[in-house]
């Protein structure tokens, strides 16, 4: 047994000094090339096997050519496997170039395209996850772009609903100040009815601001979709009688919900004018309110009879400033409406859509279900 812990004294001492020596080269090779750390780890290995070998082998005063038969043998092992490594490490390091230059390209601007064959499952996964934030960026890249043309088409379409009016009203005034109108009470309710219009206009862009923005004040309530839907129509049947529109409810449940009421009102109110301004004379524009079976959501849905949307446009009709070939929003309308909608629901923790229905469309409010009363009710 004596014999035994002597030789692994010998072999654990003479493996534990090039362990060391190799600690010691791979802290100040930490910044150089992953090929010649792959071959100084290598060459630890072996060195630390060799280191042990030749040390009992000493110890045990073997004869000259048995030393020397061992040594060469450990030599051998050692040039094979260090070969072997710097082999490996061309390869990885080959991949890791391909690598970097791909990353290179994905920070220029570029796509990021992952090289085919990674040496290791470590540069595989790294290529993957790249690619995946590749993807990630370009979407993102691809809703800036959305939101930049949402931005000047908004700037265009107001600059022009804006220079209409203004021009009409400073006809207006000069026409009074002249004394040249032939019926000044009609002047003036004219510029009342475009006065209140840009009031209407500059309160959506304040609204729209602070969807945006994050900071929409909302005091939510429990209170019935029933109540909110009835009082919506009950506010646009003028409006509806004006068009010759029909406005029915259809299927509107008494489902309780917690909104915000005044901001609701306020997304019923669109989508019921944008239906009627798009819905032909004698057409109708019904509502409906139903209970989702499968998830529990509420489901308020406003149905017109504009004809349809073409398809390519109706992931854009959400969109700030967006008007389409026909505009969804009133006359001179800044665009504002729908996306003033989809920014009370999101609040509401909720979502808007739109589909096309025969005849016309379907815009669709989707709210989560109320918190259940103590008691289940």
């Amino acid at each position: 047994m004596s014999d035994l812990l002597v030789i692994a004294a010998y072999a654990a001492a003479g493996a534990a000094v090039v362990g060391l020596l190799g600690a010691a080269a791979l802290r100040l090779l930490r910044n150089r090339s992953l090929a010649l750390s792959l071959a100084v780890v290598v060459a630890v290995a072996v060195c630390a096997m060799l280191a042990g070998t030749l040390s009992v082998a000493w110890a045990m005063f073997l004869s000259e050519h048995d030393l020397g038969v061992v040594t060469t043998v450990c030599a051998i092992a050692a040039a094979v496997s260090l070969g072997v490594a710097l082999l490996l490490g061309r390869t990885v390091v080959a991949g890791s170039r391909a690598l970097t230059a791909a990353a290179r390209a994905f920070g220029d601007g570029d796509a990021f395209a992952a090289p085919a064959g990674a040496p290791t499952a470590e540069l595989a996964e790294l290529g993957r996850e790249l690619a995946a934030t590749s993807a990630k960026l370009e979407a993102s890249r691809e809703r800036e772009r959305a939101l930049e043309t949402s931005r000047r088409e908004l700037v265009a379409w107001i600059s022009h609903d804006l220079r209409t009016p203004l021009a009409g009203l400073r006809a207006m005034t000069e026409a009074l100040e002249d004394g040249i109108a032939e019926d000044p009470g009609r002047y003036h309710r004219q510029i009342r009815a475009e006065v209140d219009r840009l009031s209407g206009m500059v309160g959506d862009l304040f609204e729209l601001s602070r969807i945006q923005a994050g900071v929409l004040p909302l005091s939510p309530s429990r209170m019935s979709v029933y109540d909110l839907v009835g009082d919506a129509i009950a506010g646009a049947d003028p409006l509806a009688a004006e068009h010759g529109v029909r406005l029915v409810g259809e299927r509107v449940e008494r489902i309780p919900v917690e909104v915000d009421g005044r901001e609701m009102t306020r997304v019923l109110a669109n989508l019921l004018t944008n239906a009627i301004h798009r819905t032909p004379a004698d057409g109708t524009v019904a509502v409906s309110a139903l209970r989702d079976t499968a998830s529990g959501a509420v489901v308020v849905s406003v149905t017109d009879g504009c004809g349809g949307i073409p398809a390519a446009d109706l992931p854009r009709v959400f969109d700030t400033g967006w008007r389409g070939s026909g505009a969804r929003t009133p006359p001179a309308g800044a665009g504002l409406g729908l996306a003033i909608v989809r920014g009370i629901v999101e609040a509401h923790h909720g979502r808007a859509d739109v589909r096309n229905v025969p005849g016309g469309c379907r815009f669709e409010v989707v709210l989560p279900p109320a918190t259940p009363l103590p008691g289940g009710l």
